[in-house]
């Protein structure tokens, strides 16, 4: 079989426009003239394009409005036949909240409507479709989000002579912060906290330096504040959760793993086999209220 199609894509939702819905909310139901059908807004990555880079950029082609990415809501696989071969395509979704745009007939697509889920479903033509707005209708449909950063690389720490709360990142660990920027930005954060270690602070710099926000220190997500304190670090990150609005938290390796964990053992959310926690990666945390209903796993930035 040849190589796997990767594509991305969303259930854009607004709170319903309808006063005469039932509905809470609706969501954005294309049409594609090419297959005639009815479809969730998705497409293929481009060459070297990351998964939500392309959710974002094909729900905004297909449907013209801008969206803050939510919950993950997984992959659909299944089989698409191109110059007689098949070809296995996988598909991964978010909750994508719309905030602001409009829509415009294109050749690709000629019609969009706002619907509620249960009119959505009726009126999507494929099964993997309708299984992923399942899937979106059974959680919570506005979700509070925690960054959760690794700080980046910050040189050996066998050879730092000095107070490693003051260890800096190094070359590397600089543009893997400036590049960290791109995805976090994309989840509309307005909030920035750091361990109190300079790594983690500068980690987020260049974040803060973009969307013009402070960083706060907080002790209990430091190696250093958080043994001992693990039960009072894992209501901070719930607390952190608990909004509308992204958070972006920095800590480190000997934190992040149980503090992630912990929260999903309590909430009994499945996490992805084998975790994972390198330096400037990124574990997305969803909320509801207080109560963890989601973890996505993001790897470090690609440099050059």
């Amino acid at each position: 079989m040849s190589k796997t199609i990767r594509a991305a894509g969303g259930v854009v939702w607004r709170p319903a426009q309808d006063h005469a819905s039932n509905s809470a909310i609706e969501v954005a139901v294309v049409h594609r003239p090419r297959y005639d059908d009815w479809s969730l807004p998705k497409g293929k990555l481009g060459a070297g394009e990351s998964l939500l880079d392309g959710a974002l950029r094909e729900v905004f082609e297909e449907t013209g409005y801008r969206v803050r990415p939510g919950r993950a809501l997984g992959d659909v696989n299944y089989l698409k036949t191109s110059n007689g071969q098949p070809r296995e395509k996988v598909v991964h979704y978010w909750a994508m909240e719309a905030v602001g745009g409009a829509f415009t007939p294109s050749r690709e697509v000629d019609e969009l409507m706002w619907i509620s889920p249960e009119g959505a479903e009726a009126l999507l033509t494929r099964s993997t479709d309708r299984e992923i707005l399942e899937r979106f209708a059974s959680g919570p449909v506005r979700t509070g989000t925690v960054l959760l950063v690794r700080h980046a690389t910050a040189g050996d720490r066998n050879a730092w002579k000095g107070d490693d709360r003051i260890r800096p990142l190094d070359e590397n660990g600089r543009d893997q912060a400036e590049e960290l920027v791109r995805l976090l930005s994309r989840f509309e954060v307005q909030k920035l906290v750091a361990a109190d270690f300079l790594r983690c602070i500068e980690t987020l710099k260049p974040l803060a330096d973009s969307i013009g926000l402070e960083i706060e220190e907080e002790p209990l997500l430091s190696e250093a504040g958080f043994p001992g304190h693990e039960r009072e670090a894992v209501e901070a990150i719930r607390r952190l959760g608990d909004h509308d609005d992204a958070v972006a938290a920095c800590s480190q390796r000997q934190v992040i793993p149980e503090l992630v964990q912990k929260l999903a053992e309590q909430d009994e959310v499945e996490l992805p086999d084998p975790l994972k926690y390198k330096k400037a990666s990124v574990w997305s945390l969803s909320f509801e209220g207080e109560k963890l209903v989601g973890a996505e796993y993001f790897p470090p930035p690609q440099l050059g």
